[in-house]
């Protein structure tokens, strides 16, 4: 006995990890998918998240779009988190990352208590790749299972040859190397490596040595998850990267869909304004500043929601763009060390000096709304991927200043590849948490440098910011109808309706 008729309906289950830098791109994603016929979308969270970062979404939902939140009780005072720490985020300190992921991978249990009552079935769970459960869950309920990396088809291929290869092994710490089985030639040192290839970092307590090995046995249950999935959907556009993009879907036997800029899911100013956070009367004032600004002038500087930049390098950073004589919006996050930052820009009267010329905004920055205003010459940045990818939209020039992660392949591929920053010269990563051991490894004349590069009127300041116009115009297109992410994705719902309506034809049991 067979199933018949024709399967055209798709459900996909969202499973973000629980961090602001995944969890908004898969909102985005959520946006594109749901805005296709016959394509309905749930997305897995947390009570606090969804209440986050749903603002986002009311308006399309509240307009009919097919999307809704499944929201998990996170269980976070059993794991001995604070109540309410459902972010990553939103941990107190990196002694707590072990007992925030036994919180996660108990709302497996937890979604597979709800999965039988979701209509319709789901079809297909597109995962975060930090949520690892999500392989057992999708192999449990027979349907395929996507990776969603966030990341370049650039840094795929980096770190697929970095663990194929062992040439960098015996090599010191500040001695640059190729990597391996890239089109271009690209040079890094071993401090600048990923932490799963950077292991010469000293723990400085036994509560860290237990956080780095169980970051180790998660990189390995990470490569094992992403062996059996059955593709990887990935926040970037072809022509960005076209040749990495070609070798990658080789490796993985052409199931890779680049759906990117995720960003450009959000066109309007209000929806801008809200994304990650709640909207602010500041976004207006913070605009009305721009507005003040002559073209191309301003300098924008943050460091993303993960970052812990010391407030001895935070002052080397404020340093530098009183010294660039350029116009500036300067986001701080100091975390639980804001009040030595305030200490110092009070007491050493910087805000009084650069007030006619600068904008502090502490915590939270409208970023979409700001580099997109064309006042904006400059954006300086951690190089998290989706502020790069969010630069590269708005056609902004990059001063490049990696901190951990992959951040420094990023920088690599902003740098080397596109030619559209400048690095501040950052020596290595500087391992989370760790920050105060690694003292200020960056020097105020070294980012100053980089501004004046950047924003120079020169040829090469005039080349520069050319490529990384014609890179915002491109990135706008893609997403349109007839761009290239805009027909990736009506490949990937086509590949998921051909593989459904062949797993329906099966015999039944």
């Amino acid at each position: 006995m067979v199933n018949s008729g024709s399967i055209n309906q798709l459900h996909f289950l969202l499973i973000p990890f629980l961090a602001p830098g995944h969890i908004i791109p898969m909102i985005d994603m959520a946006k594109f998918l749901a805005q296709r016929p016959n394509v309905t979308v749930t997305i897995v969270t947390t009570p606090l998240n969804a209440l986050r970062y749903g603002s986002t979404l009311q308006e399309q939902i509240k307009s009919g779009l097919p999307v809704c939140f499944l929201e998990l009780l996170f269980p976070a005072i059993e794991n001995g988190l604070p109540e309410g720490c459902e972010s990553a985020d939103a941990l107190p300190g990196l002694h707590l990352l072990p007992n925030f992921a036994a919180a996660v991978d108990m709302l497996q249990q937890r979604l597979e208590q709800h999965f039988d009552s979701l209509e319709p079935p789901p079809s297909c769970i597109i995962s975060d790749k930090y949520m690892l459960w999500a392989g057992d869950t999708a192999a449990k309920y027979e349907i395929p299972l996507i990776i969603f990396d966030g990341m370049s088809c650039f840094k795929q291929l980096c770190t697929h040859h970095l663990y194929a290869s062992k040439g960098f092994d015996d090599l010191t710490e500040t001695e640059p190397f190729v990597l391996p089985g890239l089109p271009d030639r690209i040079e890094i040192t071993r401090a600048q490596l990923p932490p799963e290839f950077n292991h010469r970092h000293v723990a400085t307590s036994e509560k860290l040595e237990q956080v780095r090995e169980t970051e180790s046995k998660f990189y390995v249950r990470i490569r094992e998850n992403e062996s059996r999935a059955y593709g990887m959907v990935i926040n970037c556009f072809e022509e960005l990267e076209q040749d990495y993009v070609n070798k990658f879907k080789k490796l993985k036997r052409g199931k890779v869909w680049c759906l990117g800029p995720l960003s450009l899911s959000t066109s309007n100013d209000s929806g801008k304004s809200l994304r990650g956070n709640s909207a602010s009367s500041d976004d207006q004032l913070y605009l009305k500043w721009l507005d003040s600004k002559e073209p191309g002038s301003v300098v924008y500087a943050c460091f993303g929601s993960s970052s812990q930049i010391t407030p001895p390098q935070l002052i080397e950073l404020g340093l530098a763009l009183e010294a660039s004589k350029s116009p500036f919006i300067w986001v701080i996050r100091a975390g639980d060390k804001a009040q030595e930052v305030e200490k110092w820009l009070s007491e050493n009267g910087f805000e009084n000096r650069i007030k006619d010329r600068g904008l502090i905004i502490r915590d939270w920055a409208p970023q979409l709304q700001i580099l997109s205003h064309p006042s904006v010459g400059g954006f300086l940045t951690h190089c998290g991927w989706n502020s790069v990818l969010e630069g590269v939209s708005a056609g902004v020039p990059m001063i490049t200043w990696p901190q951990f992660a992959k951040q420094f392949l990023n920088e690599k591929l902003v740098v080397h590849v596109l030619g559209i920053g400048v690095g501040v010269g950052a020596p290595g990563v500087v391992h989370w948490g760790e920050e105060d051991r690694f003292g200020v490894t960056v020097k105020s004349e070294q980012v100053k440098t980089a501004i004046e590069k950047v924003m120079d009127s020169g040829s090469e300041g005039i080349e520069r910011r050319k490529k990384a116009k014609a890179l915002g115009m491109v990135a706008k297109k893609v997403i349109k109808e007839g761009g290239s992410s805009h027909h990736n994705l009506t490949l990937l719902i086509q590949d998921l309706l051909e593989l459904a309506n062949v797993r329906s034809q099966k015999p039944l049991i």
